[in-house]
């Protein structure tokens, strides 16, 4: 596998990603969307999740694509995001169709960051307004670390972000993740600032630092977060066509990217999810590598987060990138 010409989610030829954030409040949302609709699904392991529209994503409902994805902030709150996307669409003329009627298909899920700092004070939702920027924003290069649904989150130990990152494979296949970082667990081995997604990693991508050296029992985890304050939520995408049902195998393999790069993840402070997209474009006789390719593009996206987080006033945690020379 190698990186594709971005090394970016949209490297899947015809996905586009769009990031709003909004300073005071500390907190932004990021989609992802594409000129036609595209087949999607997704797998929850977290204790913790914030969802909205992800039971029409099993294989045995009426609806088999969607038009958009959606990550955010806010928990709760941020899943009106979804809201603001539906608009952009509608007044695109897109949607499912029943009839004369158009109804856009816009799943979404959001991790936690109300605690992180911004003035959560609002009168009026501001998702709905975010998840609209982030629609109107959407093209095929798009800023990481402190940006979008990642502007505010956390780890238990560095400042979080949003990550992507893509890989081509043998076959002409392309793979790409898209993830917003605000885990309960660590991305990083011990006290040393090696990322457990290094064995992975491609042209340094993320600092080229080694791979994790931790001795057995050293630093034990312990929750940094209280409850149902933390949550990866990510979208792994590729341009081979897929059936829904092959779509949710992909994004069960992708948690275990999730789980490589983040130690330990799946907690039940964490509402841990992945989505799968496929733009159906290449016919491939073998699906073999496309959950493998998943997580480690997965894994890179997660440590490429932290090491693209930028510092700002009022931050809580360090910024990865701090100290180095």
């Amino acid at each position: 596998m190698k990186q594709g010409p971005l090394n970016l989610i949209t490297d899947v030829a015809g996905l586009r990603v769009g990031n709003a954030e909004d300073d005071g409040l500390r907190s932004g949302t990021t989609v992802l969307t594409a000129d036609a609709p595209f087949t999607a699904a997704v797998s929850v392991m977290g204790g913790a999740p914030g969802t909205r529209e992800t039971d029409l994503l099993a294989p045995e409902r009426l609806v088999q694509k969607v038009d958009a994805l959606v990550l955010s902030g806010g928990s709760a709150f941020g899943l009106d995001a979804c809201s603001g996307v539906m608009d952009g669409l509608r007044a695109a003329g897109r949607g499912f169709a029943v009839g004369e009627a158009r109804v856009p298909i816009v799943p979404g899920a959001i991790l936690f960051d109300l605690l992180n700092g911004g003035d959560k004070g609002w009168d009026e939702n501001p998702y709905r307004g975010l998840g609209r920027a982030a629609f109107d924003a959407a093209g095929e290069e798009f800023e990481l670390g402190t940006a979008g649904a990642g502007f505010g989150a956390m780890t238990a130990r560095w400042k979080g972000g949003l990550g992507s990152a893509s890989s081509v494979l043998s076959n002409g296949v392309t793979v790409g993740a898209l993830v917003a970082v605000n885990a309960a667990g660590s991305v990083t081995a011990g006290q040393s600032r090696r990322f457990w997604a290094a064995p992975w990693e491609v042209d340094a991508e993320f600092g080229a630092v080694g791979l994790p050296l931790v001795l057995m029992g050293e630093d034990e985890p312990s929750p940094s977060k209280r409850q149902s304050e933390a949550t990866t939520i990510a979208i792994v995408a590729t341009d081979a066509a897929l059936t829904q049902a092959q779509a949710q195998q992909m994004a069960v393999a992708a948690q275990d990217g999730l789980a490589r790069a983040i130690v330990p993840s799946h907690t039940l402070y964490d509402g841990d999810l992945v989505f799968a997209a496929s733009t159906g474009v290449k016919e491939v006789e073998d699906t073999f590598l496309l959950g493998h390719a998943a997580a480690v593009t997965l894994s890179r996206a997660i440590a490429r987060a932290i090491y693209e987080a930028r510092p700002r006033p009022g931050d809580l945690q360090p910024v990865w990138r701090d100290g180095l020379s």
